[in-house]
């Protein structure tokens, strides 16, 4: 798993942001230890297309949005193509690709993260189809916001991304040895369902390593505009 390197402070650690949570970012690619998250009971969705309120959230905004359905409700983000187009760009070739459709939140570090992309029901790593991207931390890792996950290297991110929940300043770009970690969009509309996963009760095998007991799946994310 990606992994921050989040929590120098706190726990000395960061997350791939390691593409999972907050030890050497090394460790959340691991193979995963047992036992993984038991199945969701609602494996597929209620729907296919984005609420009301979704669309109007988008609409009103002059950016690039996408809609995201998860088994705890619906985000809407939008995407800072103006300063981090290489980053956008990325993430939604991914979206159009299918990519995360079927895939998991697979870490919750609470008050810290929830981060997703790169697994599939049981723990299934889904490898990411396209080459890492350069790093571009231009943006502030504020609640809500949208960043890459990635590996001890800056220029690594691939598919795995997350969402801070708060607001992640050691995230942030700082120097050449601390580069921090790519935001690339915020969330505009389902905060509300943010705040569920980050809620939900975890398994905590490591600091980088903290999945949900139940899955928490993402059901599919569409482009509106």
């Amino acid at each position: 798993m990606h992994s921050f390197f989040l929590r120098a402070a706190a726990a000395a650690a960061l997350i791939f942001l390691t593409a999972c949570g907050g030890g050497s970012p090394d460790d959340a690619y691991r193979p995963p230890p047992l036992p993984v998250p038991t199945p969701n009971p609602y494996p597929y969705p209620n729907t296919y297309s984005c609420s009301n309120e979704g669309l109007i959230k988008s609409a009103l905004s002059s950016l690039p949005t996408v809609c995201m359905l998860t088994s705890s409700g619906e985000i809407v983000f939008e995407l800072y193509s103006d300063t981090v187009p290489n980053t956008v760009n990325n993430f939604l070739r991914y979206v159009a690709d299918g990519a995360y459709k079927n895939t998991l939140f697979h870490r919750v570090d609470r008050d810290f993260v929830i981060q997703g992309g790169g697994y599939t029901s049981g723990m299934l790593e889904r490898p990411p189809a396209y080459a890492p991207i350069p790093l571009e931390a231009r943006e502030y890792n504020l609640p809500g916001t949208i960043a890459m996950a990635r590996r001890s290297d800056p220029n690594s991110a691939t598919n795995q991304f997350f969402i801070n929940v708060k607001d992640n300043k050691d995230l942030d770009y700082q120097s050449a040895a601390k580069p921090g970690y790519a935001v690339f969009g915020r969330v505009i509309s389902g905060m509300a369902t943010v705040e569920a996963i980050n809620a939900v009760p975890v398994y905590v095998y490591s600091d980088a390593d903290l999945r949900p007991r139940q899955e928490v799946l993402i059901y599919w994310v569409q482009r509106l505009k």
